[in-house]
């Protein structure tokens, strides 16, 4: 039998804020969730000493693999071109 995987027509492209002040950016269907699992230790490595995190920027897409590209290309921002994302809004739709 073939495994069916079902996605939202929603996925967030966000930046949390750790306690040390540096950035971790991540993509998922559900960003309460997601948020939440960062904060209890249970989301990325990364954040799990780094806690509590708090949402800085985030993005709305309605493509899976336009997520996972933005996420991506985040990632490979310098530090100060990523201050100037988050200065420039949060909760953008796309």
């Amino acid at each position: 039998m073939k495994k069916v995987s079902f996605r939202k027509n929603e996925f967030f492209v966000y930046i949390i804020e750790c306690r040390d002040g540096t950035y971790y950016t991540g993509y998922t269907p559900d960003l309460e969730n997601r948020l939440r699992a960062h904060n209890s230790g249970k989301g990325a490595k990364y954040t799990r000493s780094r806690r509590p995190v708090r949402l800085v920027w985030c993005r709305e897409y309605k493509n899976f693999k336009k997520a996972v590209s933005e996420e991506a290309r985040i990632k490979r921002l310098k530090r100060v071109q990523k201050e100037e994302l988050v200065r420039r809004g949060i909760f953008l739709k796309k």
